[in-house]
C-alpha cells in the first residue's frame, strides 16, 4: 500500500478513535482528557478536532470542551433505522410465538433508545415508540446493556445522568442498581416490574457480539407476563438473540 494511502487510513481510523472516545466520556471532553485517553501526541487531535468541528461532525463548547456534533445525529438516526429494519423478522417472530411487544435498544451516549419494534396483537399493550430514549437503569433493554459493562463503567455513567425515577418501582440506589446487573449477569436476562411503566413487565436480554451495545425485549401486562409466560419466553428470546447477533456479524 502507498505511504500516502497508509497514513490516509490511519487518520481515518484516529478520527473514529477520538468520536468513540467523546462518546464514552458521555458526549463532551476536554482536549487533555482526550489526550490522556487517545495516546496520540496532542497536535494531531488538535488538527483531527478542527477538521471534525469545521464539517460539523463535531464541536466545541463555551467551556472549551469538545462534544459531538449536530451532523451525527442524522447518521446516527438512519443507521438505527437500517438497523431496525434488519431485525425485524426476529421481532415479529417473538410476537407470534409469545404474543407480547417486542423491542430492539441500543445505548446512545447514557440512555437507551428504541430502534425496533413489533407490536403486540392485543388492545391492551407497551406503548413505547421507536426513537424514544430512556434512563438505563430503569428499563428491562436499559439493565441488560448495562450488565455487559463494567461496574465502574456503570459508575461513570450514573455520575452523569442520576437516577431519575420513571416510576416508584425504579431502582432508586446505585448499589441497588450494581446488585441487579449482577443477578442480570448470572442468570442472562434483565426484569423490569413496572420500573418504567406501571402495570407492564419487561423481559430482557444484550445481544452479544455487536459493535453498540443492544437489547432486545418483550413486554406486557403484568396480568398476562407472569411466571409461566417467563418461562415460555426466555428460550425464545435465546434465539431471537443468536440470530440478530449472526445476522450483525454478516
Amino acid at each position: 500500500m502507498p505511504a500516502a494511502a497508509s497514513d490516509g487510513v490511519k487518520s481515518v481510523a484516529r478520527v473514529f478513535d477520538l468520536l468513540e472516545l467523546i462518546a464514552d466520556a458521555g458526549g463532551d471532553v476536554t482536549l487533555s482528557e482526550l489526550a490522556a485517553a487517545a495516546d496520540l501526541p496532542l497536535p494531531t487531535i488538535h488538527r483531527l478536532l478542527r477538521t471534525l468541528v469545521s464539517l460539523g461532525y463535531a464541536r466545541q463548547l463555551a467551556n472549551r470542551r469538545y462534544a459531538l456534533g449536530p451532523r451525527l445525529v442524522r447518521l446516527g438516526e438512519v443507521a438505527n433505522r437500517k438497523f431496525g429494519q434488519i431485525a425485524m423478522p426476529q421481532l415479529k417472530d417473538l410476537v407470534s410465538r409469545l404474543g407480547e411487544t417486542a423491542n430492539l435498544a441500543t445505548i446512545d451516549g447514557d440512555r437507551v433508545i428504541y430502534v425496533s419494534q413489533a407490536p403486540s396483537p392485543h388492545a391492551m399493550r407497551m406503548f413505547t415508540e421507536v426513537g424514544r430514549r430512556a434512563h438505563l437503569h430503569a428499563t428491562g433493554v436499559g439493565k441488560a446493556i448495562l450488565s455487559q459493562f463494567s461496574d465502574d463503567a456503570v459508575r461513570d455513567i450514573i455520575s452523569r445522568t442520576g437516577m431519575p425515577p420513571a416510576t416508584e418501582h425504579s431502582i432508586a440506589t446505585l448499589p441497588d442498581l450494581l446488585a441487579d446487573l449482577e443477578l442480570i449477569r448470572e442468570r442472562g436476562y434483565a426484569i423490569d416490574d413496572g420500573e418504567q411503566e406501571i402495570g407492564v413487565r419487561c423481559y430482557a436480554m444484550a445481544v452479544p457480539d455487536m459493535p453498540v451495545a443492544t437489547a432486545v425485549s418483550v413486554s406486557g401486562p403484568i396480568a398476562r407476563v407472569d411466571d409461566d409466560f417467563a418461562e415460555r419466553a426466555i428460550p425464545v428470546l435465546r434465539d431471537a438473540i443468536a440470530e440478530i447477533s449472526a445476522l450483525a456479524r454478516g
